[in-house]
Order: C-alpha cells, then structure tokens, then sequence
C-alpha cells in the first residue's frame, strides 16, 4: 500500500533527479548563450543562425559527455524507489 508520505518522497526525489541530470545541458545552453550574445553586441551582427547553432552544438556536446551520468542517475532512481513501489503493490 502506497501512502501519500511515499508518494511525495518518491515525487520529490524524481523531480530533484529530473533538476540534477538536467544542470549540465542547461549550464551549456547558458554560457552559450551569453557568450553568443556578447559577440553579437560587440559586433552588431544580428544574425538568427549565429544564436541557435552555436547552443545546440554546446547542448549536444555537452549531452554526449554526460550522457553516462545521467543514465546512470537515472537507473539507480529507478531501481532503488520506483522499481520496489511497482513491485511491492
């Protein structure tokens, strides 16, 4: 039997996992985009193309290399709470 205590605690911890493994490609997003931002004001180049490749080349990038990380975050949540809450009822 689930509980309304089991089922925030579960519903806490996937949302904290879902911020974790969502920091690195939002942190790259961001620098790519400042950094794209600045060179535009210094530059006056108003270009739509010059702000979207750039950020997606730096999320996937970024997505490549923490790949890993976040599967692996993602298999541990999955097999320490919600695998046992199926299981158990």
């Amino acid at each position: 039997m689930m509980t309304e205590a089991i089922f925030f605690d579960t519903l806490r911890q996937g949302l904290w996992i879902a911020t974790v493994t969502s920091i690195p490609i939002l942190t790259a997003a961001l620098v790519a985009g400042v950094g794209v931002g600045l060179f535009q004001a210094l530059t006056s180049i108003q270009e739509m193309t010059l702000t979207f490749v750039p950020k997606l080349m730096a999320i996937v990038v970024v997505f490549w290399m923490s790949m890993s990380f976040m599967t692996r975050t993602l298999v541990e949540f999955f097999q320490a709470q919600i695998i046992p809450i199926i299981v158990g009822g």
